[in-house]
């Protein structure tokens, strides 16, 4: 066997076995059976406060609000304008911040600055016994 043959066997052997590794982390994305949505607590957890805060989420930090028998919105609870986290508050229904008074309506929308942009928000439901959001 010349030297060159040799070579190209060898390149298309480490080709061949890198394959499956490649396949694998190109499809890592999805984690979860039904798409990307994820689980970020139960719906029993929310039913206590109305309200759940996973902090260490697969999605990152995320704030629930509502119950598992009505409407659930979900939101990215850091605040845009300097980093804290905001609060739900259920009697003015809307997120405000602890920090420098920033505003936000349900829908994540600044309503009183300083902040500017809006909380990033997520698609969210309840999923058996599950409450899952993804990213929108």
């Amino acid at each position: 066997m010349k030297r060159r043959d040799f070579i190209n066997w060898v390149g298309l052997g480490w080709i061949a076995s890198s394959l499956p590794v490649a396949i694998a982390a190109c499809s890592s994305g999805t984690t979860s059976a039904s798409g990307d949505w994820q689980t970020v607590g139960t719906s029993a957890e929310l039913d206590k406060t109305g309200q759940l805060l996973a902090k260490n989420s697969p999605v990152g930090p995320v704030l629930i609000i509502g119950t598992s028998k009505a409407k659930i919105t979900a939101v990215n609870p850091t605040c845009t304008h300097a980093g804290c986290t905001v609060a739900w508050k259920a009697e003015a229904k809307k997120f405000a911040c602890p920090c420098h008074g920033s505003e936000f309506a349900v829908d994540g929308k600044v309503q009183k600055g300083p902040a500017t942009n809006p909380l990033k928000t997520y698609a969210a439901k309840i999923e058996g016994n599950s409450v899952v959001v993804k990213p929108t």
